[in-house]
């Protein structure tokens, strides 16, 4: 029997394009956190967030539209912005705001909770399913992880850490929030043209969200790195990709399998981080990896009925 979330049908897709969209989220996801780091290095972390999931949710969505895909009711466009905000503006808003402050392997260790906020919600929503006693036990040992990595952070020059790993593991929940909705809300059949309803609503919001931080006065091309402009383009050309295949997994993949992505980002971030990012590496880090992966292998684990 599943640890997590019941599904409302079985998966039909074939082992192949699991694998693939599962591969694709693994490896792309994995590299965006320091992507994103190096990205706000010299751009402001909402407005370049807003214009990356703009164009590409818009180049997705008419794409799409010509090639034949239905209009979306505005059901569906209610719901894609219910997911696109939860996603997009609380998920990976309070990342990329948080990388101004925090290395990019905390910011993909904190995220790796996601699944255990799953675990949680579900316990609490109608017709949820209370975790196991595996589950619990998972819970508790991510948290933990989470603890250390917090106490780092707080231990850090300035409490600005403190509070951005704070946000990173608030977004957290927010994206478990947009995943669980975005599993059995009324969407349109293609994962390509959900994607794109979802960047564009949540790239809008968060040109609200630059606005109220000032960053439109704060924006000057001439001071952009080559390292910023080359990440930002990354995200955008690259980074829907996995975006795509994860909303499509989320509709096709038991819940899992999909959470897999959360113990395989991390290590991928990690690696990505200590070698091109200039990162340490420190004992407790790796302890609070070790905690945190750990604890989402087995709340992602099958138990026997």
């Amino acid at each position: 029997m599943s640890q997590s979330l019941p599904l409302p049908n079985e998966p039909r897709a074939s082992p192949i394009a699991l694998w693939t969209a599962l591969s694709t989220v693994y490896l792309i996801w994995g590299s965006t956190y320091l992507a994103i780091r190096f990205t706000v290095e010299t751009l402001p972390p909402f407005l370049s967030a807003a214009a990356r999931f703009i164009i590409s949710g818009g180049a997705l969505y008419a794409w799409r539209r010509a090639a034949g895909d239905p209009k979306p009711s505005r059901m569906e466009w209610g719901n894609a912005a219910i997911v696109g905000i939860f996603l997009l503006v609380g998920g990976n808003g309070g990342v990329v705001w948080a990388a101004q402050f925090i290395p990019s392997s905390l910011s993909a260790l904190l995220v790796a909770t996601a699944p255990l906020w799953m675990i949680m919600i579900d316990a609490v929503r109608p017709g949820g399913a209370w975790p196991k006693i595996k589950s619990i036990l998972g819970i508790v040992i991510g948290f933990c992880g989470v603890g250390l990595l917090i106490g780092w952070s707080a231990n850090q020059a300035t409490g600005v850490n403190f509070y951005a790993a704070l946000a990173v593991v608030v977004a957290a929940f927010f994206w478990a929030v947009g995943s669980i909705h975005g599993k059995t809300a009324r969407l349109p059949s293609s994962p390509l043209i959900v994607a794109g309803m979802e960047m564009l609503v949540g790239g809008t919001a968060q040109i609200g969200i630059a606005w109220l931080f000032d960053e439109f006065s704060h924006l000057d091309f001439s001071t952009v790195s080559p390292r910023s402009a080359a990440s930002w383009i990354y995200l955008t050309a690259i980074g829907p990709a996995a975006f795509v295949a994860y909303a499509w997994l989320l509709r096709n993949a038991p819940i899992p399998l999909v959470a897999t992505y959360s113990y395989v980002n991390p290590l991928v971030a990690i690696l990505l981080g200590y070698l091109l990012g200039k990162e340490m590496m420190s004992l407790r880090v790796l302890l609070a990896a070790a905690l945190i992966v750990g604890s989402v292998a087995l709340v992602s684990g099958r138990e026997k009925s």
